[in-house]
């Protein structure tokens, strides 16, 4: 355990779904829509009446080793074992993967004070129900009851667990968001993409959403961009006739389109340019378990833009993502070349753990800040995000 005289804050740790956790409080009439059957023995996931392989082991009885993927990752593969070789022997899924007790133990023995806790299936909900409104916020809002009876959303201030909104149907996610903050929600999960509508998809920013983020920023808790699948798979279709989102099948040119830099780079874009932030200006979002290699290009492009359509913007669009936005870098990419971009103050740790692409171990995050001086990794490990959820004030 290193000598560190400061708390641990992870803004990025998961649990696994059992299979009851989307199920349990669905009313019955959507039973059909997202639903559990067998396939040659094993449990598989049936969204909208078509057979989904985003997971290929949805009730997570076994699953990867943490941090088995991390030489992939880190471009380090020299051996070319792929993604199935480099996970190797799956393992059983640990009590403190599904249940807060344990998991508090755990984050004990890693070391961690606190941690920001995301699940790992409900990624997959909304980019494929996203024909049927009332389908998609009734899934969402059964696995939010599943979340705070097994999890809270605020578990002895240790684990702060996030719910899901989507902005779908305004109205409704005004509803689901007070649920979450009744119940003591420090952030509520919004995937970074177009909202789709009947019409087709529309801006997260336009002012017709403002009901949700205007409430957000009232009530001080800041907005998590968790990479999801962000419906960006329409890229790789284009061009490989892929279908449904497949994380774990690797394809050298999918890779190369980069579809999740592209959905989250895409949705800043959307805050900024549409205005969100100029309209709600306490407003704060986090980017989580995004990465940061597609920061340096957004901000050449807003330079870009600015420099053509400054009358556009009501102040210099770096500016405002300087201010609204944190990003969690992942742990192979150079945090000092970020800092340089926004800040120290807007960077966050994240380990991704338990998944396989995350850390092994969280705390071996410390070796990526040995580029900064104390203060600096203090802040990095520990104190900004220790501020968002003390609801730091712009």
């Amino acid at each position: 355990m290193p000598d560190i005289d400061y708390p641990i804050y992870d803004a990025d740790n998961h649990f696994y779904e059992p299979e009851e956790a989307l199920t349990t409080y669905l009313p019955k009439k959507f039973a059909k829509d997202f639903r559990y059957v067998e396939v040659n023995g094993r449990k598989k996931l049936v969204i909208n009446g078509r057979l989904s392989e985003y997971i290929p082991n949805p009730t997570f009885e076994v699953i990867a080793r943490p941090g088995a993927h991390e030489p992939w990752f880190r471009a380090t593969n020299t051996e070319g074992k792929t993604l199935r070789e480099l996970t190797g022997k799956p393992i059983k899924c640990l009590d403190a993967y599904r249940r807060p007790e344990p998991r508090v133990k755990l984050m004990d023995e890693q070391g961690l004070a606190t941690a920001m806790m995301f699940p790992t299936l409900a990624s997959t909900v909304e980019v494929n129900l996203s024909t049927d409104h009332e389908v998609v916020h009734a899934v969402i809002h059964s696995l939010n009851e599943w979340i705070f009876d097994v999890w809270t959303f605020n578990y002895e201030d240790r684990i702060f667990t996030t719910p899901i909104v989507t902005l779908m149907d305004v109205d409704l996610a005004v509803k689901e968001l007070e649920y979450c903050l009744e119940r003591g929600a420090k952030t509520v999960l919004v995937r970074p993409a177009p909202v789709p509508g009947y019409r087709g998809g529309r801006s997260l920013a336009w002012e017709e959403f403002d009901p949700f983020w205007a409430r957000v920023a009232e009530a001080g808790i800041y907005v998590s961009m968790h990479a999801s699948d962000s419906g960006y798979e329409q890229l790789a279709q284009s061009w490989i006739g892929s279908g449904e989102m497949l994380p774990f099948k690797p394809d050298v040119f999918r890779a190369m389109l980069a579809p999740s830099d592209r959905a989250i780079a895409d949705t800043c874009a959307a805050l900024i340019c549409h205005g969100v932030f100029h309209r709600n200006p306490t407003l704060k979002v986090a980017s989580i378990e995004n990465g940061s290699s597609w920061v340096r290009d957004l901000l050449e492009r807003f330079d870009h833009v600015y420099g053509q359509m400054p009358g556009e913007f009501h102040e210099h669009p770096r500016t405002t993502f300087a201010r609204h936005i944190w990003v969690a870098p992942f742990y192979e990419e150079p945090l000092d070349q970020l800092a340089e971009m926004i800040g120290v103050e807007r960077i966050l740790f994240g380990s991704d753990y338990p998944h396989p692409e995350g850390l092994a171990n969280p705390l071996d995050f410390l070796a990526e800040v040995e580029c900064f001086g104390p203060a600096d990794q203090r802040a990095i490990m520990s104190d900004n995000l220790k501020g968002l959820l003390a609801g730091v004030k712009l």
